[in-house]
């Protein structure tokens, strides 16, 4: 008798971690199968509903923001060319589809999984990685950017998922609620707002909260940030600075290093938890990174100093290892970021504020 699959978490199989092969992740009980894209089960009365997807470069109609997820619905039989172009419209009448919608009207969560054939951005290198629920908030019948063969319009069903909140992310109870009372006192500083005009960008030490802690909730916050992609990065380069090429070690002769997000995570900025936003610094090439002092250029990554430190030396360009996809959009978030904090500066400096 095989294990019953569930909607929701699945207990023993901790949002970030990732299975080799699609095989591994219908035996963790995540899929229904190892190649279709949407996977549905009974329902107590029968029905069939969605439980899961994969994003794993499937229709050009796809699209993948992380937080927002706009999925294209699915046919029987081959379905698309090479490309991803659907080879005919889709109907509401197929199983996969009817199940995911009925999961919409019944607002059940949808685990997602990401392999590494899906947007850069999020995608593991060479693997897949369940990503955690999300919540269908549309569905609709809307007409693909790409004709049939024929030249013919092409019908589809669509879906716009949105990844729910931190705390549903976790499936522990105290995790859950540590993550509530440190959702609450951010909400508190905000309101406080520090002695900022609203308008203004947050104090640097809300850049990354791993390095600048306020107070004991971001230190428990750093806790729950090391997460299995930041250990796994972490563990790729063997505790090397990608930045500076230093591995410290303690007296037992363990490395000790840490995984920086190049786009931090949470407010403001919402940078994602996955390993191409994920660096591995050494403690300070990670302060040096999240105070704007150093950036790295996206086109050649080339290191940039922006305010020199004596007697530290930096490489010419970022260590990037096989099997660590670093995308571009995040370090050129960061530098972006940084040159507008210095134009800013040098702006307020001219007019004497």
């Amino acid at each position: 008798m095989g294990i019953k699959r569930i909607i929701g978490h699945v207990e023993g199989v901790p949002v970030g971690m990732v299975f080799h092969r699609r095989l591994d992740v219908q035996r963790a009980q995540l899929h229904q199968t190892n190649q279709r894209g949407i996977s549905w089960l009974r329902d107590e009365d029968g029905s069939k509903v969605g439980d899961a997807i994969v994003l794993h470069g499937g229709y050009v109609d796809d699209e993948d923001d992380w937080e927002q997820i706009r999925y294209t619905g699915a046919s029987e039989g081959k379905d698309k060319d090479s490309t991803g172009r659907l080879l005919r419209s889709q109907s509401w009448s197929y199983t996969d589809n009817a199940a995911l919608r009925l999961s919409y009207e019944r607002g059940y969560p949808i685990r997602v999984i990401r392999g590494y054939e899906g947007d850069p951005r999020y995608s593991p290198s060479d693997s897949y990685r369940y990503d955690g629920l999300y919540e269908i908030t549309d569905v609709r019948t809307t007409t693909s950017k790409y004709p049939a063969p024929d030249g013919s319009p092409i019908d589809i069903c669509q879906f716009d998922l949105r990844r729910l909140p931190d705390p549903e992310q976790v499936q522990t109870p105290v995790e859950r609620h540590v993550i509530e009372v440190l959702e609450e006192l951010d909400d508190e500083q905000d309101e406080q707002g520090d002695g900022q005009h609203e308008s203004e960008e947050p104090p640097v030490e809300q850049w990354d909260a791993e390095k600048f802690p306020r107070s004991r909730s971001m230190r428990v916050r750093r806790l729950i940030r090391d997460t299995a992609a930041a250990q796994r990065i972490k563990q790729l380069y063997e505790g090397q600075c990608q930045l500076c090429g230093l591995r410290l070690r303690g007296p037992d002769g363990n490395p000790y290093c840490e995984g920086a997000h190049i786009r931090p995570l949470g407010k403001p900025h919402h940078g994602p938890d996955v390993e191409p936003n994920i660096l591995c610094l050494c403690p300070n090439c990670h302060v040096r990174l999240d105070i704007g002092a150093i950036a790295v250029n996206a086109e050649d990554w080339s290191v940039i100093v922006r305010s020199d430190l004596s007697g530290a030396r930096l490489l010419p360009k970022l260590t990037v290892r096989d099997g660590h996809r670093v995308h571009p959009e995040y370090l050129q978030y960061h530098r972006r970021y940084w040159e507008q904090k210095a134009a800013v500066k040098v702006l307020k400096d001219d007019i004497g504020e």
